[in-house]
């Protein structure tokens, strides 16, 4: 059915407990932030709405708390690059380790260790950030291919299916640029576009193994989360309710959004995990077909970027970047 341990993946999550925390508790301000910032929007367009009638004091709440919601939604944008740098690629750096069996070293915590691992690697946020949009470029024309291939495919109906084909197939691909980075952190290279290269040629190479995993773990975390956004539908509209004005939907949103803290803090990174498990042992004792080499670099702009600054690299060593 699957090709990967769910009891490891457990053991690997207790294991980084640090990081676990880590996550949680970023993700969980972040979730607190959007509260907080959006009643306040709405607190201060109820006070507005005074100004006029019941239904201009209705609008200038909803409006107030849709602008309170983007402020934080801007913020979170350019907060990203930390959060991958630091909290994503970290846990990711220390998986790695202990998928290998290595031992962490001490006198340094998980998140000092994960950090020290990244910046090795990446030396700058910006660079990570930069081969983290180039493989997500280049997994977004795989999976176009896939959806061409199954489109043609003489199945009664799957023309009509293709836009739920195509979603299901960009949340299934969603978990594997972060295994793609995992690659170029395990291989130890400080040129990571070269590692990110070849490891999206392994993955083009291995698709069929990998998106087979890929979709039963979008299936188990996206139920996993409908659970929780049922369960935290009641204490999300209690918070609304305490809220001034009548800002209907909030329950609703605030729901989604704890659903979302707790996909993003606990879910993906078990999603990972199981792939990390499954990618690395499918591609052991392989090397990058060049065949896919090549038919990557024709179906992908981002993919001849990545080989483009891959070459550069190499030839102009970065003097800043560390030693593996």
């Amino acid at each position: 059915m699957w090709d990967f341990s769910v009891g490891r993946a457990i053991g690997l999550m207790m294991q980084t407990l640090p990081f676990v925390v880590l996550r949680m508790a970023v993700y969980f301000v972040i979730t607190l932030a959007y509260i907080l910032v959006t009643g306040t929007g709405a607190g201060i367009g109820f006070g507005v709405g005074a100004l006029g009638d019941a239904g201009f004091q209705t609008g200038s709440t909803f409006w107030g708390g849709l602008i309170g919601f983007g402020i934080v939604g801007a913020v979170m944008y350019w907060a990203r690059e930390y959060i991958l740098y630091i909290v994503k690629a970290g846990h990711i750096a220390v998986l790695v380790e202990l998928i290998d069996g290595k031992q962490l070293p001490e006198g340094r915590s998980q998140v000092e260790h994960g950090r020290v691992v990244v910046t090795e690697r990446f030396a700058q946020a910006s660079v990570l950030l930069a081969v983290d949009q180039l493989i997500k470029g280049v997994l977004r024309a795989v999976t176009g291919l896939i959806r061409g291939l199954l489109t043609i495919l003489p199945i009664p109906g799957v023309r009509q299916l293709t836009g739920i084909l195509h979603a299901f197939l960009q949340v299934a691909v969603g978990f594997i640029d972060e295994v793609i980075l995992a690659y170029a952190i395990r291989t130890g290279s400080t040129n990571p576009w070269a590692s990110a290269k070849d490891a999206l040629v392994l993955y083009g190479q291995n698709y069929k193994v990998m998106l087979k995993n890929a979709a039963w773990l979008s299936i188990i975390v996206y139920l996993l989360s409908f659970v929780v956004f049922l369960v935290m539908l009641a204490p999300a509209a209690l918070v609304v309710y305490l809220m001034p004005g009548a800002w209907a939907a909030g329950g609703f949103v605030f729901a989604l959004l704890f659903a979302w803290a707790v996909k993003a803090a606990l879910l993906e990174p078990f999603a990972i995990t199981c792939l990390m498990q499954v990618y690395f042992k499918t591609i052991e004792g392989q090397q990058p077909d060049p065949e896919w080499d090549a038919r990557l670099e024709q179906m992908s702009g981002k993919f001849r970027d990545l080989k483009t600054r891959a070459f550069g690299s190499q030839a102009q060593p970065d003097a800043s970047a560390q030693p593996a």
